[in-house]
């Protein structure tokens, strides 16, 4: 529920990106991701260090480096907290193996699965190779096609109250329908012992999905709604309705990502479609054949509009789930 809205935040939607994790996370993902994918009959490089005999090399140290991401002012330190991660991680492998825990099936799958999806993802990488990048006219036209987005962008200031979606009765909703106040029916779960949490939020029209944007401009002020999330919903007031308009200098960067991914996607899309065209695919399973006969299903889920797809947002902020946005159209009430 709260990635339908986050307190005094404006989320974009399109494209996601991900903040920089703190460095010990990073030191960690990057000594467990390569466990069982390396070739322990080479290790070319200088060698750092050895754990009963196995050499941990630099040319190790530097790929966990690149695959950690770590910023440069950070390098020194967390090459030694990376070396000692790859010693554990050594340590935990030679265990494994005189357990012959590496022979368990299970392991072996996941070992093959990793595999094929390290080659399936270069082989898309070598075909797609370098996408090329939008020009500054393409840049202005998106712009100019998706005025919602950008240019006619509104910005919705929002209260609510945060319940655990287990204690939204129908008692509750015939309170929310028959009240015009938040504060009233704050009143009434302080009067009935319900548990919640007062918070204020603001979304954009670039942050949301269309239907969802224009559900929410076309209600009137203090109307109250229902947002269902998971395990948590939202009972939601609009306080005002503004005029927030991004220029397109600040749209740009972020347009242009999106158009990038975008081509990515098209160009695998594509891809895929011709290996499919040309080969011998057979379903060997009655079920399998139903489910694959099944149009596919929609990149977009509801509430969303795959051909007009939901733009970035002009101001860097956190990341969002758009799937969780789209969810919330159909909690709308």
């Amino acid at each position: 529920m709260d990635n339908f809205i986050r307190t005094g935040r404006t989320l974009p939607t399109h494209p996601r990106w991900l903040r920089a994790a703190p460095l010990a996370v990073m030191v960690l993902a990057a000594a467990l991701s390569g466990c069982g994918d390396r070739n322990k009959s080479a290790k070319p490089g200088q060698a750092l260090a050895s754990v009963n005999g196995e050499e941990i090399t630099a040319l190790q140290l530097n790929e966990e480096l690149q695959r950690a991401n770590v910023p440069a002012a950070q390098q020194d330190r967390a090459s030694k907290q990376l070396l000692e991660a790859l010693i554990d991680r050594q340590l935990l492998e030679n265990e494994a193996q005189k357990e012959k825990i590496d022979r368990d099936p299970k392991v072996i799958q996941a070992i093959e699965r990793a595999k094929a999806l390290i080659v399936a993802q270069a082989y898309m990488q070598k075909k797609i190779g370098n996408i090329a990048r939008p020009t500054p006219a393409e840049i202005a036209d998106y712009y100019n096609k998706n005025p919602e987005f950008f240019a006619n962008r509104k910005q919705f200031d929002m209260k609510q109250l945060v319940v655990e979606t287990k204690d939204l009765t129908d008692e509750l909703k015939q309170v929310a329908d028959s009240t015009r106040s938040l504060d009233d029916v704050a009143a009434w779960m302080d009067a009935h012992k319900v548990k919640y949490l007062r918070t204020q939020a603001s979304r954009t029209t670039s942050d949301l999905a269309p239907d969802m944007s224009a559900k929410l401009k076309s209600m009137p002020r203090n109307q109250l709604f229902v947002v269902k999330e998971g395990d948590r919903s939202m009972l939601v007031s609009i306080v005002e309705v503004k005029d927030n308009p991004a220029s397109l200098e600040m749209a740009a960067p972020q347009i242009e990502r999106f158009l990038v991914n975008k081509r990515n996607k098209d160009a695998a899309d594509a891809e895929l479609a011709r290996l499919r065209a040309s080969a011998k695919i057979e379903y060997l399973n009655k079920a399998a054949a139903t489910a694959a006969a099944a149009p596919p299903a929609p990149l977009a889920t509801a509430g969303q509009a795959p051909a007009t797809p939901a733009a970035p947002a002009a101001t860097a902020a956190a990341p969002t789930d758009s799937a969780a946005a789209a969810r919330g159209v159909a909690g709308l009430k």
